[in-house]
């Protein structure tokens, strides 16, 4: 057993979504959580800039003594991921393996869509990943910009007028190509699925990639014996660049709970000053 935090982080507030079925599958748990606020969004940014974020956020977090480092985000997942899980001195997990997995269970016909932000897309990652676990199916994956400043401002419940001409300016494709799998690739997206599933219709499953990369997180602590020990007092605490007014804010959004008084602020310069290893 072991009673040290799970780490988490994110270019912004969409990893939370990951954090919530955290919370959900392992209650005792303690979590940290790191939203690079500050400087998201992170899916327009190069490789270079993002994998050096990302490795500054992780060496944020193993300062924290965590157990375990979830990047729950779909960008630094695909762009950073492999160099992430070298680098680190403790077990690191991302979402886009898991929820490949999950999409080659649940495809009944073989033709899987992607959706997430340009630079996951433009990795090619999930593609990669997708033909090896399932070679011969249809794949189709698109980057859906607007989701997530959609999604930061409130818009994201079925029948918003700015929800439903997203929906038809980025899906309209995939329910064309009739994908019966659909993957959420980025953290944000799982606030929209109820509009996503409106649009695509019943037959498609979605996939979210941050539940399935808890799932993730919760089947290593098993296999290593890093779960909290029965009976811990299970907390969320997070740190951001920004304003962490403005995150306890949107935080309910994504966690359906109040964070007041669990919100840090980390200065720009600190995270500058950090490195993972000698070369990032």
């Amino acid at each position: 057993m072991d009673s040290r935090p799970i780490g988490v982080f994110d270019s912004g507030l969409g990893g939370l979504t990951a954090v919530r079925q955290l919370r959900r599958i392992l209650p005792e748990e303690k979590i940290v959580y790191f939203g690079d606020t500050g400087r998201v969004p992170y899916g327009s940014r190069g490789r270079e800039t993002i994998t050096r974020y990302a490795a500054q956020g992780a060496r944020l977090l193993l300062d924290h003594q965590v157990k375990v480092i979830l990047s729950a985000c779909g960008t630094v997942s695909s762009v950073a991921g492999e160099l992430l899980e070298e680098a680190c001195p403790c077990p690191y997990l991302e979402v886009v393996a898991p929820a490949v997995e999950a999409a080659c269970r649940a495809t009944r016909r073989g033709r899987i869509g992607v959706i997430a932000t340009r630079a996951t897309i433009s990795s090619g990652k999930f593609q990669r990943l997708l033909q090896q676990k399932l070679p011969g199916a249809f794949l189709l994956a698109a980057p859906c910009p607007l989701f997530v400043p959609l999604v930061e401002e409130g818009h994201y419940q079925p029948g918003d007028p700015l929800v439903e001409d997203a929906m038809e300016l980025y899906l309209s494709h995939f329910r064309q190509e009739q994908v019966d799998t659909l993957i959420l690739g980025c953290t944000h997206y799982p606030l929209l699925a109820p509009a996503i599933s409106a649009y695509m219709g019943d037959e498609v499953t979605l996939i979210d990639s941050g539940r399935e990369a808890a799932e993730a997180v919760a089947a290593l602590l098993r296999e290593k014996e890093l779960l909290a020990p029965t009976g811990q007092q299970g907390s969320c605490d997070c740190m951001v660049s920004d304003s962490a007014e403005g995150f306890s804010r949107l935080a309910r959004i994504f966690l359906g709970e109040t964070m007041e008084g669990h919100v840090s602020h980390v200065e720009p310069d600190v995270l500058e000053s950090l490195r993972l290893t000698a070369g990032i």
